[in-house]
């Protein structure tokens, strides 16, 4: 097969983590952890596991953190290099098996839980329907790995081929395209960010950062809460117009959030002597979706005290001043991928719900760019400044 493989060494990663996401073109130099080749194709690992040719694969800002050397040593146990990236996935199924025919399009949930891992009976939360909480991601007949895309005996949708098991593929519905089956994943994770929330009838909330995962959870609130007013802080022009397409009642740049959240909610305003000023009342939950500390430290200073502080993006490591959290009583939830959600007094499966959705409303729109795995250093490029480029969601095509 022809992939993209990630494989971390001490000289990379510090070249990385110097540079960061300010040096174009770096995943093409010497030192980068990305390299470009012929690979074996990855063998099945058991009953139940079908090969898949990637069709679509999405580039996360997880991948970008990684890339860029800003990812957490947290997961490093739960890893295994070298690996393919490339989670964000529709591939089609190239043999029978598992339940699946030949030529089936399948989007893939890649968390690697209990069931892909021959693990029986499964962990706690894997029998209750909470994958994303899988206590074995590093057990089992497959090498470390939290998801599809972080292990080096699946592949991953950077790649001509990938394996995968049957519990983690759902069927694409033949109306839904391929660039809004690429976004199954990520909406699926910003549905569980929405759902974990749960904000009451009418409620005021806030969404910082309208890149992919911003943007998803507007549609995701819009979609499967009842919340009331959505206002989002969006750096780009471009963002501030799509937030509003999907929703968002308000989109202001990040410098006048506090303002904007002021005058909706008819709090009062704090300045202290020195830091960021802080609201009295504000509303009633914010969802963090760019990762940054900065807009972290907006989503406390913005909240009303018991609301809810959500954890959309992953977050880096980074130095926060917690007075606000500890002052109103907030709850920080941290949303990590999917499972089962509880809706309307039904279970159902978060990638069915984001199946659903893009059946019923088109999002293909926010698919800016494909690249051929050939132009990779373009591709990680164009996401790693996708916002000031005008782009929401760049992808690979290897159709």
């Amino acid at each position: 097969m022809i992939a993209l493989r990630f494989q971390r060494s001490v000289p990379r990663y510090v070249a990385s983590r110097a540079l960061g996401r300010r040096a174009p073109g770096l995943v093409a130099s010497h030192l980068a952890p990305l390299r470009a080749g012929h690979y074996d194709d990855p063998e099945l690992p058991g009953a139940g596991w079908v090969s898949l040719a990637p069709r679509l694969a999405g580039i996360c800002g997880s991948d970008l953190a990684m890339l860029s050397g800003e990812a957490s040593f947290y997961f490093s146990p739960i890893v295994s290099m070298p690996f393919v990236p490339g989670h964000e996935v529709v591939a089609t199924v190239e043999s029978d098996g598992g339940g699946l025919n030949a030529g089936t399009r399948v989007v893939v949930e890649p968390v690697l839980a209990c069931a892909a891992r021959g693990i029986d009976p499964p962990c706690g939360p894997c029998a209750s329907g909470d994958v994303g909480l899988c206590l074995r991601t590093a057990n089992g007949h497959l090498a470390p790995g939290l998801q599809t895309g972080y292990c080096q005996d699946t592949g991953g949708g950077w790649g001509t081929r990938m394996v995968a098991h049957a519990s983690q593929l759902h069927a694409v519905p033949e109306d839904v395209s391929d660039e809004n089956a690429v976004l199954v994943e990520p909406l699926a994770c910003a549905i569980h960010a929405a759902l974990r929330a749960g904000p009451a009838d009418g409620a005021t909330v806030f969404v910082s950062g309208a890149g992919t995962m911003g943007l998803l959870t507007i549609a995701a609130l819009r979609a499967y809460t009842p919340a009331g007013r959505i206002i989002a802080a969006a750096k780009h022009p471009h963002q501030r117009d799509a937030a509003l397409r999907l929703g968002a009642d308000e989109a202001i740049a990040p410098r006048s959030a506090l303002r904007a959240i002021r005058l909706a909610t008819k709090a009062w305003m704090h300045t202290p002597e020195r830091g960021d000023a802080w609201l009295a009342g504000g509303v009633d939950a914010s969802f963090e979706c760019s990762g940054h500390a900065g807009g972290l430290e907006t989503c406390f200073r913005a909240t009303r005290g018991r609301g809810r502080v959500v954890l959309v993006g992953l977050p880096g490591a980074s130095r926060i001043d917690l007075a606000p959290v500890w002052h109103r009583e907030l709850e920080v939830i941290g949303a990590y991928t999917y499972g089962t959600e509880h809706l309307d007094g039904r279970t159902a499966r978060t990638f069915e719900l984001a199946i659903d959705l893009v059946q019923r409303q088109d999002l293909s729109w926010l698919v800016s760019a494909r690249y051929p795995l050939a132009r990779y250093a373009e591709a990680v490029d164009h996401a790693m400044d996708a916002g000031a480029l005008g782009a929401t969601k760049v992808v690979f095509d290897l159709g």
